[in-house]
């Protein structure tokens, strides 16, 4: 895809979506990095279900730290594979607090160094807390950029540094969420849906859907 049309792309999707975000809910770094760790394999509304409750109860890693392991799962044992988020979420706590004065670090060595945190939620926490102009590459957006031929790559390491590379910088910052937001909601991955596409005209994907009939 060459840069005109890459352009043209990102512009198209911030006309439609001037001030993207992500969905899951959250109010400050610990927060978010909570609630990244708990949506592995989980969707961002059975995780802000399970939030909605604990953090009113416990939104620091000392409060999370009182309030242990077994009383951390009662809150979160609606998300999948919550036992071993719980671990991890206790480990990080303790982390946090004995390393970091009980802050988010924003550094990527930092964040990735904590349990269950892998390069993809790295990139979140940077970019969405700190503004960094990262690209965290999910399922979502490893589909959307392979199958429009924005950036495409055999796995999300590859489709991040293409990514990386073709995206303008004016447009870093929100590409993750517009990428993210355009799969989950138009280029589904049984079947995309291109009739409502706004960036249908620019995308090359060769086998496109027509409207569903009537």
């Amino acid at each position: 895809m060459n840069s005109a049309k890459c352009r043209a792309i990102f512009e198209t999707l911030r006309e439609v979506n001037p001030t993207p975000t992500t969905e899951l809910e959250y109010s400050s770094p610990f927060e978010l990095l909570i609630a990244v760790l708990l949506s592995a394999q989980a969707t961002d509304v059975g995780v802000n279900k399970a939030t909605r409750l604990l953090f009113p109860v416990a939104h620091t890693p000392e409060q999370i730290l009182r309030l242990g392991e077994a009383g951390l799962i009662e809150y979160i044992k609606t998300i999948g594979l919550y036992k071993t988020k719980a671990k991890h979420v206790m480990e990080t706590c303790r982390i946090l607090v004995e390393r970091h004065g009980g802050k988010v670090p924003p550094v990527r060595e930092a964040l990735e160094a904590l349990p269950g945190v892998g390069r993809k939620t790295a990139n979140v926490v940077l970019n969405v807390a700190f503004g960094h102009p990262t690209i965290a590459v999910d399922t979502h957006i490893f589909r959307v950029s392979n199958r429009t031929g924005l950036a495409p790559g055999k796995n999300p390491d590859a489709v991040e540094q293409k990514l990386l590379k073709v995206v303008p910088k004016e447009f870093l910052h929100d590409a993750h969420h517009w990428l993210i937001l355009h799969g989950r909601y138009v280029c589904k991955a049984r079947k995309p849906e291109c009739w409502h596409c706004a960036i249908e005209p620019l995308c090359e994907f060769k086998e496109k859907t027509p409207a569903p009939k009537p």
